[in-house]
C-alpha cells in the first residue's frame, strides 16, 4: 500500500514542479540552446571543437583572436536558408527568390537572419573579420576573384569544402567545393560577419 502512494506523492511532484516553470518541452536539442561554458572574457575552452584550431582537448583556456569567434549568429539557420534555395535561378541585379546574383544572395540570406550585410561583392569583402582557409565556419563569407581583379563573387560557406551560392548568368544557386579545379585558384579571401 505504501509504494503506490509514494509513487503517487513522486509523481504529484515531478509534474506541478514541470508544469510550474513554464517550459516547453522540444523535440530534440538544438545546437544553440546548450548553455555556454564559464570562461573568461575573451577566452574560449579549448575543449570545444572548432574554436582554435590546433589546440589540445583538457588544456587551459586560451586567447581568441576576433577572426575566430564563432558568428553571433545561429550559423545552422544561416546555412539552411542558403541551402533551400538551391535551384533558384541566376538573375543579374537579383536579390529575391525570382533570382540572385551572387551578392543578393548572400544579402537576401543574411537579411532573413536580421543580419543587413552591403549589396556590392566589394563591400561584402570589407565586411566582418578576415579568416583564413583554414579558420572557416559554416556561415563564414567566401570570395573570389572571377571576372574582375579583387572580389567581384561571393558565396557562404556551409562547412568541410562546401559553399552554396548564385553562380552566373547560366546557373542556378548550388552547392560546389572550394577545393575544385575552379574555385581554389581563384579563392581571394574569407570574411567572418559578427
Amino acid at each position: 500500500m505504501r509504494a503506490p502512494a509514494l509513487s503517487a506523492i513522486a509523481f504529484a511532484a515531478l509534474t506541478s514542479a514541470c508544469a510550474s516553470t513554464g517550459a516547453v518541452p522540444r523535440p530534440f536539442p538544438m545546437p544553440h540552446d546548450a548553455p555556454a561554458p564559464a570562461v573568461e572574457p575573451g577566452t574560449v575552452p579549448a575543449t570545444v571543437p572548432g574554436t582554435i584550431p590546433g589546440t589540445v582537448p583538457g588544456t587551459a583556456p586560451s586567447t581568441v583572436p576576433p577572426a575566430l569567434v564563432r558568428p553571433s549568429f545561429d550559423a545552422y539557420a544561416v546555412t539552411g536558408t542558403a541551402l533551400s534555395l538551391r535551384g533558384t535561378p541566376y538573375r543579374n541585379g537579383g536579390s529575391d527568390p525570382n533570382g540572385f546574383d551572387c551578392s543578393g544572395f548572400t544579402q537576401y540570406v543574411f537579411a532573413q537572419h536580421g543580419i543587413a550585410l552591403p549589396r556590392e561583392v566589394r563591400d561584402q569583402y570589407r565586411w566582418g573579420a578576415s579568416v583564413t582557409p583554414d579558420q572557416l565556419v559554416a556561415g563564414d563569407l567566401l570570395f573570389f576573384t572571377t571576372t574582375d581583379p579583387g572580389a567581384s563573387h561571393v558565396a557562404i560557406a556551409i562547412g568541410g569544402d562546401e559553399f552554396v551560392h548564385a553562380p552566373s548568368s547560366t546557373g542556378v544557386v548550388r552547392v560546389e567545393r572550394l577545393g575544385s579545379s575552379y574555385w581554389s585558384p581563384r579563392f581571394l579571401g574569407a570574411r567572418r560577419v559578427n
